[in-house]
Parts: structure tokens; sequence; C-alpha cells
């Protein structure tokens, strides 16, 4: 589990596939921190460490499934990755709940900068039966994009906008993002079990 507050952009340093398979090995200030079986969120896909290949680096290891779902098998060496480790239970939510399971991947549109702040405009393939469960953003409501969670902005039926401030900008990938970058997204929990809970009432 964890709450969307990214804590660094890592670096990839290596790319391997195997058969399906993913192995991501990659550069970050805290690699000594972590240790083998840990969960780590990378652009908000939760990912388990697999090794140690050399000092300050470690792999992750992705499946078909996730490369499918997600941007990480578009991923090049020297490419920034946003990283989260699991969120401990004795501190503050300062996010939103996010599970660092991907539901979708979206394209930006548009990037504008306004007063110092910048907006971004992701555009999203709708399946009408999955937004029936919550599959989609609503005003206000919270969304994770490559891991980080944001408040939602001038919703659509399939895109929306987010609002990144300047620290944001400066310590997460969001700075490379720009029109036709495609970024990972999780739709929020609480708005999934409410639909889920609303359709089991409509069957009764």
């Amino acid at each position: 589990m964890f709450s969307g507050i990214v804590e660094e952009a890592a670096t990839v340093v290596g790319l391997e596939r195997d058969g399906g398979n993913l192995h991501i090995t990659l550069r970050c200030s805290f690699t000594d921190e972590l240790k083998i079986d840990q969960s780590v969120s990378h652009n908000g896909v939760c990912l388990t460490v697999v090794s140690f290949p050399s000092p300050g680096c470690y792999t992750v290891t992705a499946i078909q499934e996730t490369l499918d779902r997600s941007n990480l098998g578009l991923l090049k060496v020297g490419d920034e990755v946003n990283l989260e480790r699991s969120m401990m239970v004795n501190g503050r939510l300062d996010g939103h709940i996010v599970q660092g399971h991907v539901d979708q991947t979206a394209t930006c549109t548009d990037v504008r900068t306004v007063d110092g702040s910048h907006y971004y405009r992701f555009e999203y393939e709708v399946n009408p039966e999955m937004a029936a469960k919550g599959y989609v953003t609503v005003e206000k409501g919270s969304v994770t994009v490559n891991g980080v969670s944001l408040t939602v902005c001038n919703s659509q039926r399939n895109s929306f906008e987010v609002a990144i401030i300047p620290y944001t900008y400066e310590h997460t990938n969001f700075h490379n993002i720009v029109p036709g970058t495609v970024v990972n997204i999780e739709f929020d929990i609480i708005g999934k079990y409410l639909s889920r809970m609303m359709e089991f009432a409509r069957e009764q």
C-alpha cells in the first residue's frame, strides 16, 4: 500500500528481457535501505526487489501483464522512474490510498504553465463496462499518475487535468512529460468500491 507521495526519481541503468518478463535495474539514493522481497512503487506499479547487481543499484522484474497495462515496457536506459516505498501504518496519509495496481495508461495531450505551476491534460481509453465499476475520474477526486497522488480538475468523459506545483515538477519525472508521453494511471480505490456496492444494490 502506498500514499502517492514520490520519494525520488530514480534512473534506469539496465533493462533485460527474459521471455515475457522485463528485469529493470535502477540507481537510487536509498538502495542501501532496501531488501530482497521489498515492495516499491515504480511509476505507480508495485514491484518486488529481486537483487542488488552493483553498489547503489537494485533490480525488479515486471511480468508481461504488467508491461501490457503500464508504461514500463516503454522504458529506456537513462529514463527516470518515480519511486515510493510502501506506506508505514504509524504515519500520516499525506496523499491518498494507492494500491500500486496500475489500471491502464493515458497519454499527455497538453502541457501549459500558469503562474509558476504546470497543468497537464491526459486522455485515456474508456471502457463503458469498467467505467461503471469506477474506473473514471471525478472533479476534485484523486488519481495517481506515474505513482504521484494528484487532485483531478476539469474531468471529462475520457480526459482530465492535474496541476503540478514546482516542487513536484522538479522532484518527479513530471519534468520529462510532454504531449505524447504515455503515463500510468490508477483510479481511486474508494470510487471503485462505491461503484461496485451500487452495482450490487441495483441487482437486488
